[in-house]
């Protein structure tokens, strides 16, 4: 196995982590949470987003310089890039930048108060701006596939 190759795989699972942390939350969890009470779901929240979070501040980063790495490294950098490349790198930086805002703006302020109703506010960010990052990230998996 090539270089190109274990940076790949990194490149590869780091997205899957990310991509599928969303999909799990957007699709499975947050529905399942009506069945409990109001305040056991805050609690729930909180657990939730601080280990998702902690997965994704190291996925991330990860997911991003394994890319211009593959770029710059083995496919003669910008200049040579494919149309999809060029697509997943600004989606992608995208991406992060809406994770970045999610944990320093919404996701801050849910963690510092314990007013539940801009608890509820905060987390209504959170699922939206998640909802959004979701999207650009079945998107970028398309887009992947396509050459």
């Amino acid at each position: 196995m090539t270089g190109y190759n274990w940076v790949l795989a990194l490149h590869i699972l780091c997205a899957v982590l990310w991509v599928g942390g969303m999909f799990f939350a957007y699709v499975v969890l947050r529905p399942s949470l009506s069945a409990i009470d109001p305040p056991q779901r805050m609690l729930l929240h909180t657990q939730v987003f601080r280990r998702f979070f902690l997965v994704i501040w190291h996925a991330m980063p990860l997911l991003v310089l394994s890319g211009f790495a593959m770029i710059f490294v083995w496919m003669g950098g910008m200049a040579h890039l494919p149309w999809n490349v060029n697509a997943m790198l600004g989606l992608g930086l995208l991406m992060a930048a809406i994770f970045v805002y999610i944990v320093f703006v919404p996701y801050a302020r849910f963690r510092r108060t314990t007013d539940r109703t801009r608890m509820a506010s905060s987390l209504d960010s959170i699922r939206r701006l998640i909802g959004v990052n979701l999207v650009l990230g079945l998107i970028t998996v398309v887009i992947a596939a396509l050459q």
